[in-house]
């Protein structure tokens, strides 16, 4: 499975301590470089913590930084951000089997290009699906998600998933 991420999916599971779902539930993650500059560099800059976790999953080989070979013009018109617009010519370019974004507009694209799209929510629930995280374990994180100020993700957002794990049907 070849999976292309962003930075929001990627600084909110390093701040949460859960870069290493990313690995276990989907094997190798790319980022384009203009991720890695915005999460590692520019991180490392402001003294992020987030920044050093994405680094260390990068040595360890469970994230690969990869350069955008052939950039589209039909992407690079797209109102996203450098980093968006990067992640989505990449997975058009590798034929990504999903795409990591949180920021509403560019999920929105993506999925107009045919991508299947999940966010940091999903990715969790994911786990959870997949018996990585128990119930008890997603709980933690979603109030730890909207107890922090450093991560963006609505609590009604975060209520409405949770509670769709927990009564499934």
């Amino acid at each position: 499975m070849i999976v292309v991420t962003n930075s929001g999916p990627l600084m909110a599971l390093a701040k949460l301590g859960l870069l290493d779902l990313l690995g276990r539930l989907y094997g190798k993650v790319y980022m384009p470089v203009a991720v890695y500059d915005e999460v590692v560099v520019r991180g490392e800059e402001s003294g992020f913590s987030d920044s050093l976790q994405v680094k260390l999953a990068i040595q360890r080989k469970q994230l690969i930084v990869k350069e955008v070979k052939n950039p589209r013009a039909d992407v690079a018109a797209l109102p996203l951000h450098e980093g968006e617009k990067e992640v989505l010519s990449l997975a058009l370019e590798n034929k990504a089997d999903l795409v990591l974004l949180d920021d509403m507009l560019a999920r929105s694209e993506a999925q107009t290009l045919g991508f299947s799209v999940k966010g940091t929510l999903g990715v969790i629930a994911k786990g959870y699906r997949t018996q990585v995280l128990s119930l008890d374990e997603v709980r933690i994180i979603f109030d730890s998600i909207i107890d922090r100020n450093d991560i963006w993700i609505a609590e009604e957002l975060c209520r409405r998933v949770f509670e769709g794990l927990k009564n499934p049907n």
